[in-house]
């Protein structure tokens, strides 16, 4: 059977990841003053809505969503009891929702939301959703025909210069997941049978090992190479790896790091340090040499050093990147800063 999806209607970027979270205005807050994102839409008890509020924050092409709950019981809620704020869907933007629907169901994807059109006097805006990893969704948007801020009962947010300061932060390069051992393989299958994605690279214990810990890894990506979905799972060792630990903490697979693409890292990690983003710094001999394996660069090594940038090069050139430690005390969602200079690779391990 053909698994790859018609190309008549393909999956077009990243539309939005959406978070469920403790309280919402807070969590808006917290991105908007420490990594740079403007609040451009929200719904709440004052636009009308009775069950979640909802604020919709951008930054170039990046778009989140983030949402609470107003009682115990909905499910939003529970799920950032269980897991804490984290990413509950990741969400494609499509050409038609049915056409995509239908197939990804054909090919074997479980239906949580079937295929509903919301119209207002802004147009007409359709979704649907299937199963992800763990409790996280995939939603498929269509707004082609929807002119509105975001979505139908979302209101556009009244911005002023003063109220927010981007930190050059431009597309969203990839998302991380984590599952259980055994299971990567699986969700691998999943995306390229059912979504029509190719496997891009594989690392397995032996790549990304200390002597203590190890995982594995593999990356899909779609056939444009916009959408990049590493996948990781654990690997035995002498104690808990940092994939392991998050499946604890996190109580099941879930979204582990979303990688923001930035032009200038340094001005970009500059901001965000100013701004209380704290960063993992690299072990202190990691600079050492570090010219000698990666090459000649457009950055000043020193500078790179004195922010704690990693550099790493492959077949088609190099790339800059820096993680941030977990962003609440679950040691589980956090973020990395990535800059590319032609390199399409995920950059050497350094933490496990």
């Amino acid at each position: 059977m053909d698994t790859s999806l018609e190309n008549d209607c393909p999956i077009l970027r990243f539309d939005h990841l959406e978070f469920y979270v403790g309280n919402a205005r807070q969590a808006a807050n917290f991105y908007r003053q420490q990594f740079g994102f403007m609040v451009t839409a929200y719904r709440s008890l004052e636009t009308g809505e009775r069950k979640a509020a909802a604020y919709v924050l951008e930054q170039g092409n990046i778009r989140f969503v983030l949402t609470s709950a107003f009682k115990p019981d909905n499910p939003i809620a529970q799920f950032a009891l269980k897991h804490g704020d984290s990413v509950a869907a990741i969400a494609f933007e499509v050409a038609d929702v049915n056409q995509v629907y239908r197939q990804v169901r054909q090919r074997g994807a479980i239906a949580i939301i079937p295929p509903t059109e919301i119209t207002d006097e802004m147009g007409v805006f359709r979704y649907a959703a299937v199963q992800g990893y763990g409790d996280m969704l995939i939603k498929l948007i269509e707004r082609q025909q929807y002119r509105g801020a975001f979505a139908p009962g979302f209101v556009p947010n009244k911005i002023s210069s003063t109220d927010w300061q981007d930190r050059g932060l431009t597309n969203l390069d990839h998302v991380v997941g984590n599952v259980g051992e055994g299971a990567m393989d699986k969700w691998v299958d999943f995306f390229i049978k059912v979504f029509g994605f190719e496997l891009l690279v594989h690392f397995d214990d032996k790549t990304i090992a200390t002597e203590y810990t190890a995982l594995m890894s593999k990356v899909v990506q779609d056939p444009t190479g916009n959408i990049k979905l590493p996948i990781n799972e654990p690997a035995p060792g002498k104690r808990l790896s940092q994939i392991a630990e998050y499946l604890q903490y996190h109580q099941g697979p879930g979204v582990q790091h979303i990688a923001l693409a930035t032009n200038n890292i340094i001005d970009t990690v500059t901001q965000l340090k100013a701004a209380g983003v704290k960063f993992l710094s690299p072990p202190p001999t990691y600079y050492e040499g570090l010219a000698a394996r990666v090459g000649q660069i457009a950055e000043p090594l020193d500078k790179l050093a004195q922010l704690g940038i990693l550099v790493d090069r492959d077949a088609d050139g190099y790339l800059l990147q820096i993680f941030t430690q977990p962003v609440q005390d679950r040691p589980t969602l956090f973020f990395e800063i990535i800059e590319r200079h032609g390199a399409t690779g995920f950059g050497a391990p350094v933490y496990t």
